[in-house]
């Protein structure tokens, strides 16, 4: 077997690859073996037809696909792993018969996506926006009393409008130009009003209302909304209102606390919660930043992206959907079902937001390469260590049992940080007031070296925001 490669086009590789007449032979033999059961020819037990009476009774092309699979199967994944400082396979390839001469052999070709190289005009010495959020006290109370929801009381109200935080049992109808539409009905659905279940507009506009009430509320769908037939358009639901009920909470005491929260005192609660809310925003800030910083530099970057590229990346998309949707006790087949979606339609939906996704990782690892970012095993084991200690164990106990696929992970993270710990100090950070960021005095990461680490190694969380499971109008009990 002989072989050449050359650039096609849309970063793609034109693999031609020579078999000799043995290695072809070699092939349909092989092909025969593992197909024959499949096939039945008068006179014979199926399974016991020889080869040449069953390539004369179906032709000889007849073990053609499977020999064309056990080349292919063979030698392919050797070329790759043989090619892989020239070009990383993206995807499944192209194949073709260039030539078949009896007697000659076999020419085949394989047209193989391939990881495409990224143009970035500047990545350092740009202007980008730091997200910082802060926790306040109401912030604190706010989410202190939530210890309070399992012990609430439901009372039914009736001498006033109903107001935001209420829940309301309702009958509704939308239509858009007086057309009702699938999932714009129910009856005696039960709303909390401000939970954001909704299209924007609708909760908003059933508070103030009374029991006996009928109100027609003028609502737009939002135009990124998940049902093709409903973005951007203007809606009416016509809603009856039949029941307020509101949430009568207790007190938050030392005794409650200790009971539901096992902290001694409200303010133990407290200073706890605190805690957790500033790490949440922390995190919340750092992942925002990271976004915005990567958002920046793909504006100063271009590639040809391969479409295998885009359509794994829609594959992650729709799984990351799906298992958000057993989460909520769904089926990604009833989903579609109910928004009236074909998997093709609903695959479609996601192909906008594939296509940067795909540019930020492949800027992520352009970068990571060309600083010689990488992480050494003092970096790791710290990494493990903290792990190793939230569980009482040592570095030593607790790398004897480590998972290598969670040893990679830290590695990676640890490559990311300082990915982006080089990118805040080598670009002019600001906060939302346009505040400049003071910068830190750190080294720039370790030299440009050539065998710095792949991408497929050091992908980031999503860098643009995935759609949200919501349906046209609400769920259904």
């Amino acid at each position: 077997m002989k072989y050449t490669h050359a650039a096609g086009e849309k970063s793609t590789v034109k693999l031609t690859i020579t078999f000799t007449e043995e290695e072809w032979q070699d092939a349909i033999n092989e092909s025969y073996k593992r197909t024959r059961g499949k096939y039945s020819v008068p006179g014979f037990r199926k399974g016991k037809v020889p080869k040449p009476v069953l390539e004369n009774y179906y032709g000889k092309s007849v073990l053609f696909e499977e020999a064309f699979n056990v080349l292919y199967s063979k030698h392919y994944s050797g070329i790759l792993e043989k090619e892989k400082d020239n070009f990383t396979a993206v995807g499944e390839p192209s194949l073709a018969v260039e030539d078949l001469t009896e007697g000659k052999g076999l020419v085949l070709s394989a047209v193989v996506p391939v990881k495409p190289e990224v143009n970035i005009e500047k990545y350092t010495g740009l202007k980008i926006q730091q997200f910082e959020y802060n926790v306040s006290d109401a912030d604190v109370d706010k989410e202190a009393n939530k210890i309070l929801e399992s012990n609430a009381e439901m009372v039914e109200v009736t001498d006033r409008a109903c107001k935001l935080g209420d829940t309301v049992n309702i009958d509704f109808s939308g239509s858009v130009a007086n057309e009702k539409f699938p999932g714009g009905t129910a009856d005696d659905y039960n709303l909390e009003l401000g939970s954001g279940s909704f299209i924007a507009g609708f909760e908003d506009g059933v508070v103030g209302m009374k029991i006996g009430e009928t109100k027609d509320l003028k609502v737009k769908f939002p135009d990124d909304y998940q049902a093709d037939n409903l973005r951007g358009k203007d809606a009416v639901f016509t809603v009856v209102l039949h029941k307020i009920t509101e949430k009568k909470l207790p007190d938050l005491t030392d005794e409650y606390v200790k009971k539901h929260a096992g902290a001694e005192t409200v303010a133990d609660y407290k200073k706890t919660v605190r805690e957790r809310l500033e790490r949440n925003a922390e995190n919340r800030g750092r992942d925002e930043t990271e976004n915005s910083i990567v958002t920046e530099i793909c504006k100063h970057a271009t590639c040809e992206i391969p479409d295998a590229m885009i359509e794994s990346e829609i594959d992650r998309m729709v799984q990351d959907f799906n298992y958000r949707l057993m989460y909520q006790g769904l089926k990604l087949d009833d989903y579609l079902k109910y928004m009236e979606l074909t998997m093709e339609q609903f695959r479609a939906q996601f192909k906008e937001q594939a296509q940067p996704r795909v540019l930020s990782q492949l800027v992520i690892d352009k970068i990571i390469r060309t600083e010689g970012i990488k992480a050494d095993d003092k970096e790791v084991d710290a990494k493990i260590e903290e792990q190793a200690k939230s569980v009482g164990k040592t570095l030593a106990e607790y790398k004897k049992n480590i998972d290598p696929r969670q040893v990679e992970y830290i590695t990676n993270d640890v490559i990311i940080t300082k990915l982006f710990d080089f990118l805040k100090k080598n670009n002019e950070m600001y906060t939302e007031g346009g505040k400049p960021v003071a910068k830190k005095t750190a080294a720039k990461p370790a030299a440009k070296t050539a065998t710095a680490d792949k991408s497929e190694k050091t992908e980031k969380p999503a860098t643009a925001k995935k759609p949200a499971a919501k349906k046209p109008a609400a769920k259904k009990d």
